[in-house]
């Protein structure tokens, strides 16, 4: 029999407010170790917590952003544990009542089809510091800045059935907590973090198999290298005849394998109890319908409109919505273009992002402009200049040697479309290759595209492909 794999996923989303969950403490990235910790968040004899309305906000239009269920009523809970970085021994969060309860978000797979992820809860806590081991030889040191931060944990149903899957789920959640405007996502800064929840089960069967938790993921590529190592490790051991024990694992990228670290918790070890200090948070109708009428476009609503507005395929549509610059710098292009939907995505999708990739760049530091590109699709479409030749004026435009028409008419790249000169050129290389022309009259037709090849060349790849094809197939032909 063959194995299923099955994951879930909590991610932990550092909300983007300007203080603390519980105090005015800075949440500022950077700063110097342990200066934005207050008594609050240290938790000192006799100070009380007061509860950021910001945080609550967010959270509220995650929840609707995911269409699920608001609580109308959530308590917050001390789950106690002990870290070297908690310092007051327990952790606010909440346990029973959280504030955002049963919802869904819909992935987009490699194929162009979908599949809806159900999402469980999302619950608002606070964040530990954070411990340090690099600089300190023998000891850790501790930095509490971290500590109090807002968290949304968002804990999905076990619907993937594979890295990918998992990624894929990840990526829309990035996605829709940007476009929201909750969260930055920086994953390399700590704002986004991924806990893997992965067991192995004979495919057929219902009941699910032991899980282990892969700990603190913090990148896309991480969070599937981590699941398939953890699946490779589970499948041997079962074919093996070993049990899995539950367990909390880490991931280590320099060795490709996960390794555990302690015997899994169940809820009953954090001795959870209604945190005494604070009261129930109470969310009124009024305040919930603000935050709908509040609501942007979201990235499924935007893939669906660019795939009817610009009769796009899904997958080219979802990568063009994954980020809300990525979606305004196409439509940018679209419109400079003239209206060419889908050769503006063609060349947003393979030529400018494959650039961006090489150089490790972000789209906000492209050195071409979305009006740029535009111009230079609109060129392409109006037959100024071959796609051939886009991407030489593609290559000036990356090293800032001017505007489209500027590179055209400086470099003399404008196309050929005049019918009498392509027939003469065609002519000489009909001339100067008897034995050829011989041949794909015979019928060796695979020989038509040594001639494209020798009228391009001799042009520069300068004539207009359409007409050259047309003009040559008559002149061989005939």
């Amino acid at each position: 029999m063959s194995w299923e794999t099955v994951i879930g996923l909590e991610i932990h989303v550092q909300l983007a407010t300007n203080s603390k969950i519980f105090s005015g403490s800075d949440t500022s990235f950077g700063a110097e170790a342990n200066t934005q910790a207050s008594l609050i968040d240290l938790g000192m004899p006799g100070v009380l917590p007061v509860l950021n309305q910001e945080a609550v906000n967010m959270a509220i239009r995650f929840g609707l952003g995911v269409d699920a269920q608001i609580g109308r009523t959530s308590i917050f809970a001390r789950k106690n544990y002990f870290y070297p970085d908690l310092p007051k021994g327990y952790q606010i969060s909440q346990f029973e009542h959280p504030i955002v309860g049963k919802g869904h978000l819909d992935i987009v797979l490699e194929d162009g089809s979908t599949k809806r992820i159900g999402i469980t809860r999302a619950h608002l806590e606070e964040d530990a510091g954070k411990s340090l081991h690099e600089d300190f030889a023998g000891m850790s040191g501790i930095d509490l800045n971290r500590a109090g931060t807002p968290l949304l944990e968002i804990v999905s149903e076990p619907d993937m059935r594979s890295a990918k899957e998992a990624v894929a789920y990840v990526k829309a959640i990035h996605s829709i907590i940007r476009y929201l405007g909750i969260s930055d996502g920086n994953m390399a800064e700590g704002s986004m973090r991924c806990d893997c929840n992965v067991s192995l089960r004979y495919k057929g069967e219902e009941k699910f198999g032991t899980r282990r938790e892969i700990k603190n993921v913090n990148s896309f590529k991480f969070i599937e290298k981590a699941i398939n190592s953890e699946i490779e490790w589970q499948m041997d051991e079962l074919e093996s005849g070993r049990a899995i024990q539950q367990a909390t694992v880490l991931y280590d990228p320099n060795t490709n394998k996960t390794r555990a670290m302690r015997s899994k918790e169940e809820a009953n070890d954090y001795r959870y109890f209604p945190d005494p200090d604070l009261l129930p948070l109470v969310i009124s109708d009024d305040l919930i319908e603000k935050m709908k009428q509040e609501l942007p476009e979201l990235p499924q609503q935007k893939r669906q409109r660019f795939m009817d507005q610009y009769g796009l395929s899904a997958y080219d549509a979802s990568v063009l919505v994954s980020s809300q610059d990525m979606a305004d710098f196409y439509e940018v292009v679209v419109k400079e273009s003239g209206n060419q939907p889908k050769l503006a995505a063609n060349w947003i999708t393979s030529e400018l992002l494959g650039a961006l990739n090489k150089a490790d760049l972000e789209l906000a530091q492209s050195p071409v402009s979305s009006a740029q590109l535009g111009r230079l699709v609109a060129r392409i479409a109006d037959n100024t200049i071959s796609g051939k030749i886009g991407k030489t004026i593609f290559e000036a435009l990356w090293n800032r040697e001017g505007d489209v028409d500027e590179i055209i008419e400086k470099r003399g790249l404008k196309q050929v479309s005049d019918t009498g000169a392509i027939e003469k050129l065609i002519d000489e290389i009909i001339a100067a290759n008897p034995q050829q022309v011989a041949e794909y009259r015979s019928g060796k037709d695979k020989l038509f595209g040594f001639f494209v090849g020798q009228a391009m060349k001799a042009s520069g790849g300068k004539l207009n492909p359409g007409q050259l094809n047309d003009l040559l197939k008559k002149k061989l032909e005939g």
